[in-house]
């Protein structure tokens, strides 16, 4: 028998599950950016620190030559860490140690219930793209205001044009130490650059409505890649920062630059998830099939979004 208390439970947490989704989903669509606390709990976090730091050591040592290496910003990079690093890319490498653990954390449920629920899809809808690791760079660095497919010589006209069409994937940055290095123009994915922004300096520190992202261990932030946004990044401030996007199979070969830009086609047919739970690994056998022909229908054919 129910308890009294308990009489519409289940369709009172179901209301209140679609009400959350419905409201991530109009605040990325308004803001262009949405951020949910306490995505990972504790254990979790206690899980993934020691897989980051082991992952650091070997880029930093040179044994791993999957680099975001310094001063350069977008790809490709160099795989030699001497001048200093600020990722690592390929978190699900088959070659990646631990790479069972970041796997468990890029397709958990969290993380894909909520992308489901933002690109108004199902499970075999989605493709597994990019997991790289942000991390502490060894001298102060900073990114530019860019977007992330938009060149910065666009016209107002071509950015129009490119910020209408649909996005077809949703990006994340999900922190394992507290992190308030991303940036960000709200609702700026939604028009072309004004004439202030498109004349500022590239590492203007107070764009017109900026706002900083600020997240606790454990939150993930899901944000548009086309608003106007940037990084700034201490050497003093520990960071550790899983950074990752999921495609829908309707993006097609328009998300295949994106992609294959960092590098994930040569490796992805050899990616296996045989230390995940079967439900899991299930999800994720799905999504890597789906992002190897998602390279296939690409052609091979690899362009960089950005110059720099």
């Amino acid at each position: 028998m129910v308890k009294p208390e308990q009489e519409g439970g289940d369709d009172v947490n179901s209301n209140a599950r679609e009400q959350m989704a419905s409201d991530h989903k109009s605040t990325l669509a308004s803001q262009g950016y949405v951020v949910l606390p306490s995505a990972l709990s504790p254990t979790e976090i206690s899980s993934l620190r020691p897989a980051c730091h082991n992952a650091r050591s070997l880029a930093e040592s040179g044994q791993w030559p999957h680099l975001r290496t310094l001063p350069k910003q977008f790809p490709p990079w160099s795989s030699n860490p001497s001048a200093g690093i600020w990722g690592i890319q390929h978190l699900l490498h088959p070659d990646m140690p631990s790479h069972d653990i970041f796997a468990a954390s890029y397709f958990n449920d969290t993380i894909v219930d909520t992308i489901k629920q933002l690109l108004d899809c199902k499970d075999g809808d989605l493709v597994m793209e990019l997991y790289n690791l942000l991390v502490r760079p060894t001298r102060d660095f900073e990114l530019r205001w860019h977007r992330d497919d938009i060149p910065p010589d666009a016209t107002a006209e071509e950015e129009e044009k490119r910020l209408q069409e649909p996005a077809w994937h949703a990006q994340w940055n999900l922190a394992l130490y507290d992190d308030d290095s991303l940036l960000v123009v709200p609702g700026s994915h939604q028009r072309a650059r004004t004439d202030e922004e498109r004349t500022a300096d590239p590492y203007e520190k107070s764009m017109p409505g900026q706002f900083v992202v600020s997240l606790k261990a454990g939150d993930v932030v899901f944000y548009e890649n086309n608003v106007l946004h940037r990084g700034a990044y201490h050497s003093g401030k520990e960071r550790m920062t899983l950074h990752g996007s999921m495609g829908h199979v309707e993006g097609g070969k328009w998300r295949a630059r994106n992609v294959l830009q960092h590098g994930t086609g040569e490796w992805v047919d050899r990616c296996r998830f045989d230390g995940l739970e079967t439900d899991m690994r299930e999800r994720a056998e799905g999504m890597r099939r789906r992002l190897v022909q998602l390279a296939r229908a690409g052609g091979g054919e690899v362009r960089f979004s950005q110059a720099d």
